[in-house]
């Protein structure tokens, strides 16, 4: 399950760990936000209590996006030229 929320300088998709059979195995909710200028990613340590973040630029969100569907192997994404 999850849920996406428009604010005013972000959206907020809520990701939530509903696929084991056993509830002991699930995983903490996963929050990311997506700015102008990056994403970011949040989850509870379930064993600290911390709330740890990752960062993402928009070329790093691009390049697991392309990632995802690739083989096993080494790339560089290619910049789209700027029109004059």
């Amino acid at each position: 399950m999850f849920t996406i929320e428009h604010d005013f300088d972000a959206t907020v998709i809520t990701l939530v760990d509903e696929g084991a059979a056993r509830p002991e195995a699930l995983r903490e909710d996963v929050i990311i936000t997506a700015f102008e200028d990056c994403v970011t990613l949040r989850q509870l340590d379930s064993q600290s209590g911390d709330e740890v973040v990752i960062t993402l630029s928009l070329s790093q969100l691009s390049e697991l996006a392309a990632a995802l569907n690739l083989p096993e192997g080494s790339y560089r994404l290619e910049q789209p030229q700027k029109r004059r």
